[in-house]
């Protein structure tokens, strides 16, 4: 006889949730069927727990308190409290895509004078209209059995679709910015699709911002197509509010002899969930992962990754590290796999977490399964504290001791930053860790 697990509060608050969000959410017969199976697959577990392996260290079932209500379509008040919220990346040229409390706002965005081969649109019209490409997409989740993810097909509204067409060159970095306006805690779900022809080349910036003080909740999900001999840099900044809870998930196929960066970096928010699928689809490709964490209080950031080498000739590098005062908490979990027949596979995986306190916490648990005997593979992981010798060596040069700290600080993480190709990247990044360490007490 099976045993009913009891539902908590917040999953009878989704169910609820969805039952009253089906009726309005656009999509058409195929959409709808896609939202269905989904929902169904997240209800059978329920919210992803410390029994499920891929989330041990992230209980959401205990964090997530209760389901907010869905966010309103933002009125002409929140479009213009979003102008006022300061822009990462503002005068440095690229286009930049507004998503306000979960809709994209096609009249606070650069749409004027698209590049040939750039095609944007929003991904509430896409969906409206049933198309079967979408639907695959929507439905293409990678793994099946992760349920924020399932929760996030069941329950997205809207995003951006990006379609860029093969041999296309984008000069202008397109910069995606997700804002959270109201200060009443409401819920977004938002679902995005970039289609990178082969060829092509483009640089897609992701930031996430919200106001302090509100429990608002983020179920975000990007899927990012890499063609063949394709380059694709992509770099999210998470400076979500000091109460917002943020699962993010990022699910890329990159094709043959393409080259995809990707950069994370995360300061905000007080639960954060950052997971990243990726498929190397096609031999003789190149794809460098790097991320930073940046922690303090009791903010918990978790950077989930699974990568599948699925072809021969490829090569991986991931590089994580993470800063964590007071009583914050790191996590990083990392699988490589390696698939039968992909021979000469180089692919190597490090994360370090520097900790500032004694009540500072930092998890690790890279993986590598291998089914292929050819291979270079490899992991490691290292936490610990400043280094007593250089801080010393820095103090005894007349450098006060928090200014010590915060240069080796910087020095460590740099590494990340550094990793960015774009240098308007770099130095914005720079200033956001700059004013991070200038806040610490």
């Amino acid at each position: 006889m099976g045993i009913a697990i009891r539902k908590t509060k917040a999953e009878l608050g989704l169910a609820d949730l969805y039952q009253t969000a089906r009726k309005f959410l656009p999509g058409g017969e195929e959409i709808t069927a896609v939202r269905s199976a989904a929902f169904d697959r997240f209800n059978a577990v329920g919210l992803p727990h410390r029994r499920i392996e891929a989330w041990k260290y992230t209980d959401l079932r205990g964090q997530m308190k209760e389901a907010k209500r869905l966010a309103s379509l933002p009125d002409d008040a929140a479009k213009a409290k979003a102008c006022e919220v300061q822009d990462l990346f503002a005068g440095v040229g690229f286009r930049r895509l507004m998503i306000v409390d979960g809709a994209f706002v096609p009249e606070l965005s650069d749409l004027a004078d698209l590049e040939t081969g750039l095609t944007i649109h929003a991904m509430a019209d896409a969906l409206a209209s049933d198309q079967p490409l979408l639907s695959q997409r929507l439905g293409a989740v990678v793994p099946e059995d992760d349920p924020a993810l399932a929760l996030n097909a069941a329950l997205a509204g809207n995003g951006v679709v990006i379609c860029v067409a093969p041999g296309a060159a984008l000069a202008r970095p397109i910069h995606v910015a997700f804002v959270t306006t109201n200060w009443v805690a409401t819920s977004m779900f938002t679902r995005s699709l970039v289609n990178v022809g082969s060829g092509a080349r483009a640089t897609i910036v992701e930031t996430h911002q919200g106001p302090d003080g509100s429990d608002y909740q983020v179920n975000t999900a990007m899927q990012l197509v890499v063609g063949d001999e394709a380059r694709v840099d992509h770099i999210k900044v998470t400076r979500e509010g000091d109460g917002a809870l943020h699962v993010a998930s990022l699910l890329a196929n990159v094709g043959a002899r393409a080259c995809f960066n990707q950069l994370g970096f995360v300061l905000g928010g007080a639960v954060v969930r950052n997971q990243l699928f990726l498929r190397l689809a096609g031999e003789g490709t190149i794809v460098d992962i790097k991320g930073a964490s940046l922690l303090k209080g009791t903010q918990h950031a978790d950077t989930t990754l699974a990568i599948d080498h699925a072809a021969a000739e490829c090569q991986s590098r991931e590089t994580f590290k993470a800063v964590v005062g007071d009583r914050a908490r790191a996590v990083f979990q990392g699988k490589i796999t390696v698939s039968p027949g992909a021979q000469k596979t180089d692919a190597k995986m490090m994360s370090r977490a520097l900790l500032l306190s004694d009540e500072a916490e930092a998890d690790s648990k890279p993986e590598l399964e291998i089914f292929a005997d050819d291979v270079q593979c490899g992991h490691g992981t290292t936490t610990g504290a400043i280094d007593e010798e250089l801080r010393f060596y820095l103090m005894a040069r007349g450098i006060p001791e928090k200014e010590a700290e915060a240069l080796l600080i910087q020095a460590f993480v740099g590494e990340i930053i550094e990793g960015a190709a774009d240098e308007q990247v770099r130095n914005a990044l720079t200033d956001v860790m700059l004013g991070w360490l200038g806040r610490r007490e």
